[in-house]
C-alpha cells in the first residue's frame, strides 16, 4: 500500500488536535520533557509497542528527561498520515 504526502493545509488543520506538535523542515517535531530519565525511557518503551504494531519508525532522540521526536514518511517525501496517527497515540501515552 502506498501512502502519500497530506497537504500543508491539512496538517495545519490537525495540528490543532495534537498539543505541542510543530512543523519543522517538513517533518512534524515534538519535544517531550520528563521528570528523569526513568520517566522518559518508560514512555519509549510503551511508545515502542505501538510503533512495532505500526511499522512506522519515528526519528528520536533522547538525552536524560527529554525526547525530541520527528515524523515523517520517508517514501512519501513528507508528513502522511501514518505521522498524524502516529503523533496522535504518543500524545495519548502521556
Amino acid at each position: 500500500m502506498r501512502v502519500t504526502k497530506i497537504p500543508h493545509k491539512e496538517i495545519e488543520k490537525e495540528l490543532k488536535d495534537m498539543p505541542g506538535w510543530i512543523i519543522v523542515e517538513d517533518k512534524l517535531h515534538k519535544e517531550f520533557q520528563f521528570d528523569d530519565f526513568n520517566q522518559a525511557f518508560g514512555f519509549m518503551t510503551r511508545a515502542a509497542m505501538h510503533i512495532e504494531k505500526m511499522n512506522h519508525h519515528p526519528e528520536w532522540f533522547n538525552v536524560y528527561n527529554k525526547l525530541i521526536v520527528d515524523l515523517t514518511t520517508h517514501d512519501a517525501g513528507g508528513i502522511t498520515e501514518n505521522d498524524i496517527k502516529l503523533a496522535k497515540t504518543l500524545n495519548s501515552l502521556i
